[in-house]
This record gives structure tokens, sequence and C-alpha cells, in this order.
């Protein structure tokens, strides 16, 4: 039995056409394809990262700034989105990996909290801890169902009393 070797490091500038690649395969349109180019061209994609097994790029996940708004104050925190895994590599693990080395750099960069929209019918980010975000009292500027809406906590009682709207940079309206 063979182990494939999966390697998750930074984002570089020779991966762009790849990272496009992948997104625009994983979803079956080009509109999260768009948003990291809209967001990295914005300068607002502080973490991106992707997985090579061998030489070929196969996933990719990026996280973008957010605001909450909450009793006139605003807190900065991270979104995870847009995270894609070429069709044929999904189901390995590789997503999973993303979005440990993900969370932990983000934690690394300072970050308290990161918000992502789950998958009905999935505990996918549940296993990483994310839990619903109205547990904290906390909805997003967009319609999406309570139970999607979710945030991981990266720093104990980072969101206590929190009471607020997620607001993201205005490159998501186009999605």
């Amino acid at each position: 039995m063979t182990t494939t070797t999966i390697i998750i490091r930074e984002e570089a500038s020779s991966d762009r056409d790849a990272i496009r690649s992948v997104h625009e395969q994983a979803f079956g349109r080009a509109a999260e394809a768009n948003l990291v180019d809209d967001l990295r061209t914005a300068k607002k994609s502080p973490i991106s990262l992707v997985a090579l097994v061998g030489e070929q790029l196969v996933g990719h996940i990026l996280f973008s700034p957010v605001t909450i708004i909450a009793d006139c104050k605003r807190l900065p925190a991270v979104a995870l989105t847009p995270m894609a895994v070429l069709p044929e590599f999904q189901r390995r693990g590789i997503g999973k990996q993303l979005v440990t080395k993900g969370v932990k750099a983000c934690k690394d960069e300072g970050y308290e909290s990161v918000f992502v929209l789950g998958h009905a019918n999935s505990t996918f980010y549940e296993q990483f801890g994310f839990a619903p975000a109205r547990t904290f009292n906390i909805r997003s500027e967009y319609d999406i169902p309570d139970d999607l809406f979710m945030v991981l906590e990266l720093c104990k009682k980072a969101l206590s009393g929190c009471d607020g709207v997620v607001q993201y940079v205005p490159e998501f309206s186009t999605l």
C-alpha cells in the first residue's frame, strides 16, 4: 500500500493559475475563483495556503478579513472562504489538513475568531470546533441559515458578550 504525501504551504505567485483551476473544477463555476482573484488583488487574503500531491496543486484555502460589528465596537476576525479540493482528490483528508493548518496560521497571526459558511447535512467543520455563530448571538450580514453560519473561537472567550453582525469585505458582494 502506498501513502501519498500531502504538502501544505503558503500560496506562491506562480500558483495562481492552478488555484483558479482548482476552484473552477471544485465548484463547477468561476464565481469562487473570481472571488479569490479579487481578494488577492485587493490585498485582502492574509492567509492563503495550497495543498500539493507530488508537484500537482490539488487544493487551496483562503482566509479573508471580516469585522464583527457589536455594541458600537468593531472586532476584527477572518472568514474561511473559499476552500476547494480537486474533485478527484476529495475525501482523502486534504481539506482537513488545509483547515487544520489554516486555523493554526490564523491563531499564529493573532486572529481571535474564524467564521465559515458550513454545508447542509455535514459535520465537517464541527470536527475542528466550529459551532453555530448564533451560539454567540452573532449573525452574518448576508441571509445565511443560522445552522450553516459557524464560528471558531481561537482565544477563549473572544466572543463573550459580542452580540453582533459579521460584515464581509466588499469583494463578497459579487458572490
